[in-house]
């Protein structure tokens, strides 16, 4: 099947591909959550006739084409983000407080339209097609981990795994994408700094948290510029502080929050010793206690080469050689990481900006993918299945 019939057979649900993405946009569910998502995508392949299972409570497999064939696997995530959407749209999220903010309203209808177009040449794949609509990419442990565990990936095992993303600073009819290292681990943290309150007038009686916390803020900023090879990513940041009621108490807690991103496993682990040790060293300087918990999120992405080469060469035959750009490494995090340990793995992305036009970024309230890149999505993904 050559670009042509692909973007020919795109037109045919083209009705369908808009109101599916408007519609899961519209009611968009939190991780773990996604069980109206869940149901229309089940009924969805029920009505094309298609076989699937369900795995991690919300997730759906589905199976297309000739399981004596060699098996490749198309993943889209399902969840949204707790968010309170702000652009205008008539499709706006019906469910206050949360929305697809990262594309994964796109990614899954998308994958919907991928399903009825392989299954209208079924006996024609030369592939056989696993489709797996995966809950839970926004919160950690991750679906796919979860999935993984029960076994998403055997009964065949997939010889490759693909996966796209929206990216809102590349233009619509172009995608992005590199081999290697290209998105980052990421691990959540939290401390707990206890002392002893007080009158604010009276310090010395008390043990000062809120001084603890503020030198313990500096002290982890210093982590990665003198523990760390310059020439070795990764990123420690603290992104939240609360404690305190009143101007003249000193709390008896304080709480932060924050994250660890790093290309390197060893650099990773060794953050986690340093973070954990030197946490509490610097607040027994002030008399308090320190508990850290290192939540343990997701590994970094690595592209196997000959897959992305793979998905280079579609691309070209698909959009052009000359819309296929070369992603530039992020700090970014993707559960898809999980995958891509397991089997050969390409993750790319797709252009989502409109012509003269600038997005906001993913996980902006005002985010509003072009619509057009849908059927971008829609061809690559078939075209995977078939060259």
């Amino acid at each position: 099947m050559n670009s042509k019939d692909i973007f020919t057979l795109i037109e045919n649900y083209q009705t369908d591909l808009i109101l599916l993405r408007r519609k899961i946009h519209a009611n968009p569910e939190l991780s773990f959550q996604e069980f109206q998502t869940s149901a229309l995508i089940q009924k969805y392949l029920t009505d094309l006739g298609v076989n699937f299972q369900i795995l991690a409570s919300t997730g759906v497999v589905a199976h297309i084409g000739n399981p004596d064939h060699p098996c490749i696997a198309l993943r889209a995530d399902i969840d949204a983000l707790p968010i309170l959407e702000e652009t205008g749209l008539e499709c706006s999220s019906q469910n206050k407080g949360i929305m697809h903010a990262c594309g994964h309203d796109f990614h899954t209808s998308i994958l919907l339209i991928c399903a009825a177009i392989l299954k209208s040449q079924e006996t024609q794949l030369k592939k056989y097609i696993k489709l797996i609509f995966q809950p839970a990419e926004e919160k950690i442990p991750g679906g796919a981990s979860i999935m993984i565990k029960e076994a998403v990936l055997e009964n065949p095992k997939p010889n490759a795994i693909f996966g796209l993303h929206i990216e809102p600073s590349t233009s619509t009819g172009q995608i992005a994408v590199n081999h290697g290292p290209i998105l980052a681990s990421a691990d959540e943290l939290y401390w707990t700094i206890k002392g002893k309150g007080c009158h604010a007038a009276q310090p010395h009686v008390g043990n000062d948290c809120v001084l603890a916390a503020s030198h313990l803020v500096m002290h982890l900023n210093t982590l990665m510029t003198k523990f760390r090879n310059p020439l070795n990513p990764g990123v420690l940041s603290v992104t939240s502080i609360h404690g305190g009621s009143a101007t003249n108490i000193f709390p008896d807690e304080v709480k932060l929050m924050g994250t660890l991103r790093a290309f390197n496993e060893d650099l990773r682990s060794k953050m986690h010793e340093l973070i954990r040790e030197n946490s509490k060293a610097i607040c027994s300087l002030y008399g308090c206690d320190c508990d850290v918990e290192v939540a343990i999120g997701y590994p970094h992405l690595n592209n196997d080469r000959l897959q992305t080469e793979y998905v280079q060469k579609v691309a070209s035959e698909i959009l052009g050689e000359s819309n296929v750009l070369t992603f530039e490494p992020k700090m970014w995090a993707e559960d898809f990481a999980f995958y891509a340990k397991e089997i050969p793995a390409c993750f790319f992305f797709l252009g989502v900006q409109p012509e003269d036009s600038e997005l906001p970024p993913l996980h902006n309230a005002r985010l509003s993918p072009d619509e057009n890149a849908l059927k971008i999505g829609v061809a690559m993904m078939v075209g995977l299945c078939n060259y």
